[in-house]
């Protein structure tokens, strides 16, 4: 099993939701209302000096999807630029 979890702009949230339900993913953890900085990206803190909030979405999927999972995330990042979107895939070792 694979752990994907995108990191994405509230804004485009639907496009994220879009690309799960292609890939033949409908289970999904949404956190909303994320704040953070990223390595590129100026901060989404939701305040006046730094507007804007991201959302996390995590995914516990077989191999293959996660792979999909990722090569949309990257063609979305082509498009979008480095501050809209990321994406992390990892191992998932045990599920209870």
């Amino acid at each position: 099993m694979k752990a994907v979890l995108i990191v994405h702009n509230a804004a485009i949230d639907e496009e994220v939701n879009e690309v799960l339900k292609s890939v033949g993913i409908d289970c999904y953890t949404k956190f909303t209302n994320t704040l953070g900085k990223g390595k590129l990206s100026e901060p989404h803190l939701n305040t006046d000096v730094w507007p804007g909030i991201n959302c996390g979405t995590f995914v516990a999927t077989d191999e293959e999807k996660g792979k999909e999972v990722m090569e949309n995330v990257r063609q979305m990042r082509e498009k979008l630029g480095s501050e809209g979107i990321k994406a992390f895939m990892w191992h998932i070792d045990d599920i209870t």
